[in-house]
């Protein structure tokens, strides 16, 4: 800070520092840039006892990876001032601060970075800044707080690792540029990978900081109407908790997501990921942000059991060719009064160059190789931070530079003016900086109106490597110049998961609904969390997690798995094992029938045939043949003949046989009432009116058909109503009150049979037919007031074979009960048919 000191009127203004901080290192320069790096990842808050002047915050946990950052700087620096073509004739210098990964630290080197080293060496009270622009900072954070104290003197900065998005907001921070992507992309490439290997239960854990809040913002945006769904979110506290970070270790431990993305900086992950190992928490597969995936400091072979498999999205590499010989001219020796050169010597080697009264380290001779195996400091396989640092000294080199070249009146200031060489303002700088355009090692560099860099990253995955080390491998890349959905490129059989797997975790809170089954979320709980419930009857689902079930077309029904429609099973009473039976028994109820005609037939002129009225006989034995063949018209599939002719044949020629059977009773009940005194009724009962009798009686039931077939005839049908996966072939009877009228008809000749029989069943001889008849009708009444529940009951095909059966069964019971009798005398006792024996006169 700098204070005003007026010491007499008209005296020079005298710029006092109020407190030193020296910076870790600076070189003389025509221009100069700042540098500000997070050499230290922590820091010890002062005591705020305000009685005494407090002391500067102190830093502790020296970052080597850092360290190489810094000497990345300053090896692009001194390539240009070598250069003939970058800036002839001028040349730059630096001075590079140590922020200590904390904004309050980084708030002090932006101060520190403006004033001069000095007193003597201050020039801020007069002229243009000597200061033209600032290389930093690294966490977004620091950035805020940097470009916030460097936006009132208008100089630009240039940050190599600061990706939050917050900061492309021109409004409020308008001279920063980075050259590493907008989060915005980060984030989308992260959902896109939870997406990709179907991540849909996942844990955020971010820092502190601004960085961490708008990226997990960020985050939640892209992750909004996809199937990934936040089991957690845990917050590691900037100034490092132990007791916090347990808490967030036991939520990680105790919750089912596998997966934990983490945006943090290197210096929270540190203490943090110690902790973690002496928890020996493991099967976690992390995501991690750019801001540690590529931590040099995470690269000891411990841990490898507990990060192992780790995968996120790093900065692109690139290739700096001098930068490891550079890094090995750094040697205690040559900056013997640098004490970060010592803190790096202790973080290598674990010993002091300069022992001391109360060093804690053994001495060493500072002499000491620098090899490839201190990783942290001496990796340049793939520099990645270092190459962005390195990029942005060359911006501010080539925006200078063409500043320079500008012209005297086609300049781009007032009045076509052009900076002066020897005054100049960082404004005018950032000017030439937003239209900066260069290639370096092939990449083509420049900013967008928002100070942002092409968004491009590599993927990278924590493999094992010698010695049982962690490298990072390159195992795909993110390219968000590319149309949408082509933006993420994955070798996926490059990668080792976690706990050296080849196969990614599977990280959800329900397993996924296998085809056959819908989801329903749980209620209460996220739409991640859900029950898989099989599909209904007649519904499908053939894809994997699907929300509803289809219903099949109605001529279609699900298959056992309820994966697939398929067309529904065709039933009917076809010719199958049921179908031949009840043919079988028809044929042979049809010839039985035919066989007693023929016995009659031949046995036409005996008393047991002519005495029974054997034109009756052979009317009724027609009639039972026809309705034994009838009953084959109810089997194969229906037609629109075939239903008309099964229910209207059908009940015709039972009508026929029915008024038969009543002809044949009338006769034998005036039979044997005739010797009653003046009884003439016979004459009533002649052939004449028994045909007339028979006629009446079927021609009513033949009106009836009529009528309903002129009506609502009966027709073939698709009944889909009895199960609902199959279709029924059936006739439909068309009117419904018809069909009934018709099997009422029936039932009410045969209920008059009955009554008749009935009364003349004692009645004198020795063969009374009326006992068969009463006994036939009791038969074919019970059939058939059995056939109805049982055929309103029986569903499909078996409606049909109940009538089927319904129709045989009282044919052969009229049959049976009429016929058999007669044939048995007939066939096996001749001697009894005779008109003495039938008519019980015969002598004793």
């Amino acid at each position: 800070m700098t204070e005003n000191i007026m010491e007499k009127p008209n005296s020079a203004k005298v710029c006092t520092l109020q407190s030193s901080f020296e910076p870790g290192f600076v070189a003389d320069g025509d221009y100069v840039i700042g540098g500000i790096f997070p050499l230290h990842y922590n820091q010890e808050m002062p005591d705020l006892n305000c009685t005494y002047r407090p002391s500067a915050v102190k830093c502790n946990g020296f970052d080597p990876r850092a360290f190489r950052w810094v000497q990345t700087m300053r090896l692009a620096v001194e390539e240009i001032n070598q250069s003939d073509e970058l800036l002839p004739n001028h040349t730059l210098g630096y001075k590079i601060f140590d922020s200590c990964a904390y904004p309050l630290t980084g708030q002090r080197a932006a101060l520190a970075v403006l004033n001069g080293l000095d007193e003597a060496h201050s020039h801020m009270c007069t002229g243009a800044s000597p200061l033209l622009a600032v290389i930093g900072e690294s966490g977004s954070a620091q950035s805020i707080v940097v470009s916030r104290i460097l936006q009132p003197f208008r100089i630009p900065m240039i940050s190599y690792f600061s990706s939050c998005a917050c900061l492309s907001d021109r409004r409020k921070y308008p001279t920063f540029f980075r050259v590493i992507p907008n989060d915005d992309y980060q984030v989308k490439a992260i959902a896109q990978l939870l997406l990709r290997f179907n991540w849909t239960w996942v844990g955020l854990v971010r820092g502190d900081h601004e960085y961490g809040r708008f990226a997990v913002y960020g985050l939640l945006r892209e992750l909004q109407g996809t199937r990934v769904c936040v089991a957690y979110q845990e917050m590691i506290p900037l100034l490092y908790n132990r007791q916090r970070a347990l808490e967030i270790m036991q939520v990680m431990r105790n919750s089912g997501a596998k997966v934990v993305v983490v945006f943090s900086a290197e210096g929270e992950m540190t203490p943090f990921l110690r902790d973690y190992m002496k928890q020996n928490i493991t099967g976690i597969q992390w995501v991690a942000s750019e801001a540690w995936v590529t931590a040099s400091v995470f690269t000891g072979s411990e841990y490898y059991p507990y990060l192992g498999g780790t995968i996120g999205f790093g900065i692109r590499q690139g290739h700096i060719p001098r930068l490891s010989d550079y890094l090995q001219t750094v040697d205690p020796q040559r900056y013997h009064t640098n004490p970060l050169v010592q803190e790096l010597w202790g973080a290598l080697y674990g010993c002091t160059p300069f022992p001391s009264l109360g060093a804690l380290l053994p001495p060493c001779s500072g002499q000491e190789s620098l090899l490839e195996q201190h990783s942290a400091y001496m990796n340049t396989s793939s520099p990645r931070v270092a190459y962005n640092v390195y990029k942005s000294v060359y911006a501010i080199a080539h925006s200078l530079h063409n500043l320079l070249l500008c012209q005297p009146g086609s300049g781009p200031f007032h009045n076509n003016s052009c900076a002066q060489s020897n005054n100049i303002y960082p404004w005018q700088l950032q000017h030439y900086l937003q239209e900066v355009s260069f290639s370096i090692a092939g990449e083509e560099v420049n900013f967008d109106l928002k100070g942002d860099s092409i968004p491009y990253y590599d993927i990278i995955n924590w493999q094992r490597g010698t010695g049982g080390k962690i490298e990072f491998v390159n195992v795909g890349l993110f390219d968000g110049t590319k149309a949408a959905g082509k933006e993420l490129v994955i070798q996926e059989e490059r990668i080792i998961w976690a706990g050296h797997q080849s196969k990614a975790l599977v990280s959800v809170c329900s397993a996924s609904c296998l085809p056959g089954s819908r989801k329903a979320v749980r209620r209460g709980e996220p739409v991640c969390c859900f029950d898989c419930i099989p599909c209904d009857s007649g519904k499908i689902s053939n894809q994997t997690d699907s929300i509803d079930c289809t219903t099949c077309p109605e001529d279609f029904w699900s298959n056992t798995e309820r994966t697939a429609c398929i067309p529904k099973k065709v039933e009917l009473l076809a010719y199958d094992s049921l179908g031949i039976a009840l043919t079988v028994i028809a044929v042979v109820g049809a010839c039985l029938t035919l066989a007693v005609l023929a016995v009659f037939l031949y046995h036409r002129n005996t008393a047991i045939v002519r005495i029974n009225n054997s034109e009756l006989s052979f009317f009724i034995l027609l009639s039972l043949t026809l309705c034994f063949l009838c009953a084959l018209v109810f089997i194969g599939e229906p037609t629109s003949w075939s239903c008309v002719l099964r229910h209207t044949a059908f009940s015709i020629t039972l009508s026929l046989c029915i008024s038969c059977i009543l002809g044949k009773t009338l006769v034998v009940l005036a039979a044997f009432t005739v010797a009653m005194p003046g009884n003439n009724i016979m004459k009533w009962l002649g052939p004449k009116q028994q045909r007339a009798i028979i006629f009446i009686c079927t021609l009513l039931q033949v009106v009836i058909c009529a009528a309903w077939l002129i009506d609502a005839p009966p027709y073939p049908s698709r009944n889909t109503q009895y199960e609902l996966s199959k279709i029924v072939l059936e006739c439909s009877v068309g009117s419904s009150l018809a069909f009934w009228c018709v099997l009422g008809y029936i039932g009410l000749l045969a209920c008059l049979c009955f009554v008749l029989a009935f009364l003349a069943r004692k009645l004198p001889g020795n063969f009374n037919e009326a006992k068969f008849i009463t006994f036939s009708m009791l038969i074919f009444c019970a059939v058939w007031l059995s056939f109805i529940p049982a055929y309103i009951s029986s569903p499909g095909k078996y409606a049909d074979a109940v009538e089927t059966f319904a129709i045989l069964a009282s044919s052969f019971g009229l049959l049976f009960c009429l016929f058999s009798p007669k044939c048995y005398i007939i066939l096996l006792k001749p001697e009894k048919n005779t008109k003495q024996h039938l008519m019980g006169k015969e002598k004793k």
